[in-house]
């Protein structure tokens, strides 16, 4: 396991904050948006992490010191407007990351790997209740 960011708090001891926390917040909050179907880790995922790097559920974090850098890869629903689902997680994620940890989020990277056709989900869901 990564080592935690550490945050010195008077006398009385330390805080550390998991990446892997920083990973579930980013999730929660693209989870939120309108316009996102989900996230996935996908081919990109995979090779990042030959590469060494963890990834969580289509999302990447990089801490250094008391900053952050995001990366979310993000299935986006057929027919909304890209950029403006993209801009409204970035400012989602980015708020919801200082105010819980205090860091500084200098970078919110959203990739786009797929679109889902609502009938695709519709679907799915059909299907998962007759597997039931």
């Amino acid at each position: 396991m990564e080592a935690g960011i550490e945050f010195s708090q008077l006398d009385l001891g330390r805080i550390e904050i998991a990446p892997e926390v920083i990973e579930v917040i980013a999730h929660m909050a693209t989870s939120e948006i309108d316009g996102v179907a989900g996230l996935s880790s996908g081919i990109v995922g995979d090779l990042v992490e030959r590469l060494g790097r963890k990834t969580g559920r289509g999302v990447r974090v990089d801490v250094k010191d008391k900053e952050a850098a995001i990366d979310l890869y993000i299935i986006v629903e057929f027919g909304q407007q890209i950029p403006d689902v993209a801009q409204k997680v970035q400012d989602n994620v980015r708020d919801s990351i200082q105010n819980m940890t205090g860091l500084i989020v200098t970078q919110v990277n959203v990739h786009i790997v797929d679109v889902h056709l609502k009938q695709e989900k519709k679907a799915l869901s059909e299907e998962a209740h007759r597997v039931r």
